[in-house]
């Protein structure tokens, strides 16, 4: 009985660990007004200083994060080129922060 409840409860983890993943998410890491530090890798998820975001698809270039008290519009441009801006606690373009 008790080997039938781990596998359900593994599948029920393992979904909620991709639960901010977001098909389409492209790759950046940038810096917003008030120093919120965002970082993204290929399909999410989306993090705002460290701190995974509720992160959605508007559309398959457009999509949208919250947490730490602000929410981010991410727009992917025809030539894949990323554009973050944030509202909330502190609005404004990011910046693309070099690796």
């Amino acid at each position: 009985m008790r080997s039938k409840l781990i596998v359900p409860m593994l599948l029920l983890l393992a979904s909620s660990a991709q639960a901010n993943s977001v098909q389409g998410i492209p790759s950046f890491a940038v810096e917003c007004p008030g120093k919120f530090l965002v970082q993204a890798d290929q399909d999410g998820p989306v993090l705002i200083n460290s701190k995974e975001a509720d992160t959605k698809a508007i559309t398959d270039r457009r999509f949208e994060a919250k947490g730490s008290g602000i929410t981010l519009s991410i727009v992917l441009a025809d030539d894949d080129s990323v554009e973050v801006s944030s509202t909330g606690k502190a609005n404004g373009m990011c910046q693309s922060v070099d690796d």
